[in-house]
């Protein structure tokens, strides 16, 4: 089983009116003519409006998963055929990981919930993941292990008790306040629509209150060991624009989000690699290929790293470090 590291996504829908407006206003632009639409274009929103619309189809505005995650998906590359050497990259990486399985995000809570009824146990690992979304993994273990204490991970239990007291049980996750929120909810859905079961497809998760693409895939192989896509969080979507593996449209232009890098990496990575890459890279990206100042010197695959050695600190640490210097 692997454990994988979590990230997170919102999609924005776009209505019908507004889609006229703009279409209406890009013609006005092209015309040679004033013409008298172009004032008039924008009209006032009706209570259909596009947050109603989200709102009603259970894509909420508080989504824990980054706004705006699956913008220009029309652009990705079409990649025909495999990065050079991506299998000595891989194999690489996997010589220098001393276990892929021990950095891999929730590793603990796995255990202990392998122990658990199938229908519980697949719960546990949906409020898990939702927990683990933008919080460290120390954080995110403390607070599983705080709400099943207080028998607070089913979905039962959840959907009875106040949401004041899963807010101080789960904190100081990141958005604890919001996932408090969403675990109310979903366990409401789950209980009425699933049995105190978990949706079973990719679809029916991400309209769960706070789930996009990174958890839902997280659920589906952790959850429902079946492998629909692969879990792409920060580290993976930096590593595999820096190995050059994602680009968008014709040129070498970096993907833009994690969901961009999902979508492009699936399109020629093989299957059976879309579970372990994510724990693999996840493990690389936390020792070697880091953020800021990745050892490329003591890399085994920088040879085949476009971006070998070419990777400084941003500007804002560098600014950082000089303002220190001067108080000194």
């Amino acid at each position: 089983m692997f454990g994988l590291s979590l990230g997170s996504i919102n999609v924005f829908l776009i209505s019908a009116a507004t889609k006229t407006t703009l279409t209406t206003t890009t013609r006005s632009c092209f015309s040679s003519k004033i013409h008298p639409v172009s004032v008039t274009v924008r009209k006032k929103r009706s209570k259909n409006s596009v947050l109603s619309q989200i709102e009603g189809q259970k894509f909420a505005t508080h989504e824990i998963e980054g706004f705006a995650y699956n913008k220009g998906a029309k652009e990705l590359a079409q990649h025909s055929e495999s990065p050079a050497y991506w299998k000595k990259v891989l194999e690489g990486i996997r010589k220098m990981s001393c276990s892929a399985d021990e950095t891999a995000d929730g590793r603990e809570f796995d255990k202990e919930a392998d122990t658990l009824d199938p229908k519980e146990r697949r719960f546990s690992v949906l409020a898990s993941s939702l927990l683990s979304s933008q919080t460290k993994e120390h954080v995110t273990d403390g607070a599983t292990q705080r709400l099943r204490q207080n028998g607070l991970l089913t979905a039962d239990a959840i959907d009875k008790v106040d949401e004041e007291t899963i807010k101080k049980l789960i904190y100081p996750v990141g958005f604890y306040t919001r996932k408090a929120s969403n675990l109310k909810k979903i366990a409401n859905i789950c209980l009425v629509k699933y049995g105190g079961d978990i949706p079973s497809t990719i679809e029916e998760l991400l309209l769960l209150p706070g789930v996009g693409p990174k958890i839902a895939h997280l659920v589906m192989i952790l959850g429902w060991n079946n492998v629909q896509g692969i879990c792409v969080d920060t580290h993976v979507h930096r590593i595999c624009n820096r190995l050059g593996w994602v680009s968008r449209s014709d040129t070498k232009q970096k993907t833009l989000t994690p969901e961009e890098t999902r979508v492009t990496l699936q399109q020629w990575l093989p299957r059976e690699e879309w579970a372990p890459i994510n724990p693999l890279l996840v493990g690389f990206g936390r020792t070697t290929c880091t953020p800021l100042r990745p050892h490329c010197g003591e890399c085994a695959i920088s040879r085949f790293c476009p971006s070998a050695f070419k990777v400084t600190p941003s500007t804002s640490s560098k600014s950082k470090k000089s303002i220190l210097k001067k108080k000194l």
